[in-house]
């Protein structure tokens, strides 16, 4: 077999791949890393010639198997430019390696902020909108859902464009696509002047948290807390526009609480309750009064991420924003009644219904409750139990994060489910980007 400009090597070239956490690794019959979509193009159209499989990995930041492959993996590493920046139109096309943490500093050189996001930055723009990255808004929505056009490269190798007037359905579909209906090579997201946020972060008890959940998600812009499993204690950040000036922590303050201690005492923390479980709940009650109150002015997305060096696995249910406080009672309750020693915190977030057919929050405003182990920790039952919690309350998994749940669940919780399936049976009938993955939670 002849190679081509698209990257693609021999067979049997496959370089080993594992994400973030550990938790998921592939041996890809070969690996690509196209530098154009001419490239990524040739390499679709040379996988389907050898009857391969085609998957497309970002930085690894989900837990689930979205991305393993024992075909091709298409690595965008290469394909990062910034197509266009239209102050006028209010968008920015960038290409989809290109990581959030890039995207930022060049809207922020611009002029320009994405309306919210995550609380990370180090995905890939395609891998972070592919699996539906959130953050916390009371109006503003996932990323996925600031997509005002995709360009992808189909089964059969095409490239195609799609918008709200373009391709209408495939932009329904694909903006959330899972990797489903093609491999995604550029992004154009709408973008807003750059602005300040004001964050405040200060504890509060777990029951001040919840009979005031519904006062702190609608009087804030962006409202989440973390509560600390084995203790009454809840970390609270409520992030608002403003008017400036900014006014950043200082320097040594943001590298001693964001850096040091939320960092590398906390990996320590961690390792020691790995270790000894039963200094869990002691470590928790210290962890849940070591953030003190704080309050600083600075760049969007530097407020609304941080730095997440602690490895982990995690599982994350969207539940109905009104069954919030009744979830998350019933969730400490099952803690208390266990023996499980739970050192990581328990975070919670809210999203406003939006109309993206495969996101978390389509049709509904959602709370995100999302659950975490240290790497490495024996899993006790948490997650199995924990699942079981959210979907006695019409829960729904994120897609790149751990979950047990099927097409047939989750053909029933989605209004658009099967408006996906069968576009996916349009763009893709022979499933040439298929997995063991898509084939659960999508069927065959």
């Amino acid at each position: 077999m002849s190679t081509s400009s698209s990257g693609s090597t021999s067979p049997g070239s496959g370089t080993a791949w594992s994400n973030w956490a550990g938790n998921q690794s592939a041996r890809p019959r070969r690996s690509v890393s196209p530098g154009s979509v001419e490239e990524l193009a040739a390499a679709v159209r040379s996988a389907a010639a050898d009857g391969l499989p085609v998957k497309a990995v970002g930085a690894g930041h989900s837990f689930t198997s979205i991305a393993v492959t024992d075909g091709v993996l298409v690595r965008p590493d290469r394909l990062t430019a910034v197509r266009e920046v239209d102050h006028r139109g209010g968008t920015v096309t960038v290409e989809s390696g290109l990581p959030l943490e890039r995207l930022n500093l060049l809207l922020e050189y611009a002029g320009l902020a994405l309306t919210n996001m995550g609380d990370i930055m180090v995905q890939t723009v395609a891998g972070a909108t592919g699996t539906g990255t959130h953050g916390t808004g009371r109006d503003s929505a996932s990323i996925s859902a600031q997509i005002r056009g995709l360009e992808l490269v189909l089964a059969d190798g095409t490239v195609t464009t799609c918008s709200p007037t373009e391709n209408p359905e495939l932009f329904a579909g694909a903006r959330l696509g899972l990797g489903a209906l093609g491999v995604v090579s550029a992004i154009t997201f709408g973008v807003e002047p750059a602005f300040l946020l004001t964050a405040r972060e200060q504890p509060m008890v777990f029951d001040e948290v919840l009979d005031r959940f519904e006062e702190l998600t609608t009087e804030n812009e962006h409202f989440e807390f973390y509560w600390f499993p084995h203790t009454e204690g809840c970390s609270t950040k409520a992030n608002n526009r403003s008017a400036g000036p900014a006014a950043p922590l200082p320097a040594f303050k943001h590298w001693l609480d964001d850096d040091f201690l939320s960092n590398t005492v906390w990996e320590g923390a961690c390792r020691v309750g790995r270790r000894f479980p039963k200094a869990v709940p002691g470590i928790a009650k210290i962890a849940s009064k070591a953030w003190s109150e704080r309050s600083y002015t600075d760049t969007s997305y530097k407020v609304f991420t941080s730095p997440r060096r602690v490895r982990f696995v995690e599982m994350e249910y969207a539940v109905p924003r009104e069954a919030a406080t009744t979830v998350l009672r019933e969730l400490k309750s099952l803690v208390e009644r266990s023996d499980w020693q739970i050192s990581f915190p328990v975070e919670v977030r809210v999203a406003p219904a939006d109309d993206v057919w495969l996101s978390t929050a389509n049709g509904r405003d959602t709370a995100y409750i999302a659950v975490h182990l240290y790497r490495g920790t024996r899993e006790q039952g948490y997650f199995t139990e924990v699942e079981k919690l959210m979907t006695a309350h019409r829960g729904r998994p994120h897609w790149g994060k751990l979950h047990t749940r099927d097409a047939a669940y989750l053909a029933e919780h989605y209004p658009h489910f099967a408006d996906f399936t069968a576009l996916r049976d349009k763009v893709d009938p022979e499933r040439r980007f298929g997995n063991d993955y898509l084939r659960r939670v999508l069927g065959d």
